[in-house]
């Protein structure tokens, strides 16, 4: 049997042609990466305006309880917060651009890319923000008078927080080039 013949058998089993690509499945696909990409987004930036304001109120609370002035405190709960309020603009500002990809495929696509770039760039922020936090935090207890093991422990475990931010950040990355490398197919294949 030869390959023409073989093909019109096929194609009239499925009515589709061989090498065709499902539409359908693969309109499915990008959505459940983006509905993926929105649900990570949603929650990191939740939690990282909630953390950092949280720890921010709760640090100023004890210092207006504590005697005298400890600037690191007040520079980590400052930083903390405005760490939070930058959260909260970008946060309106990536819901507010949403509304301007159509509902095709490729609008699809380019929104779930738009979502996989902006968690790169948030992660990005929560990478860099790790140091601020984490010398303030050393700072204020060298300042404090605490014992040097308590600052070593303290340090390592934001070596560690740095190791574990950029394994994250690179998934995201991963994320992202996956959907690219997805929006190069489909744009070679008009």
């Amino acid at each position: 049997m030869e390959f023409n013949e073989m093909k019109k058998i096929w194609d009239s089993q499925n009515n589709e042609p061989l090498y065709a690509i499902n539409e359908n499945a693969l309109h499915n696909r990008i959505l459940s990466k983006k509905k993926t990409g929105y649900h990570i987004t949603n929650t990191s930036e939740l939690l990282l305006m909630i953390v950092n304001a949280g720890a921010g109120i709760l640090i100023l609370c004890l210092n207006f309880s504590k005697q005298g002035l400890d600037i690191y405190r007040y520079l980590l709960a400052a930083w903390m917060l405005l760490t939070a309020l930058y959260m909260l603009v970008s946060r309106v500002r990536r819901i507010n651009s949403s509304h301007q990809f159509d509902r095709s495929i490729l609008g699809d696509l380019s929104h779930a890319i738009s979502l996989a770039t902006y968690q790169v760039r948030l992660s990005q922020v929560g990478r860099w923000n790790i140091l601020p936090i984490g010398g303030l935090c050393l700072l204020w207890l060298w300042d404090s008078g605490k014992p040097i093991w308590v600052i070593v422990v303290l340090a390592i475990f934001f070596a560690f927080a740095a190791i574990a931010t950029r394994w994250e950040h690179s998934i995201y990355k991963n994320r992202r080039s996956e959907l690219e490398i997805l929006q190069k197919k489909l744009k070679a294949d008009d």
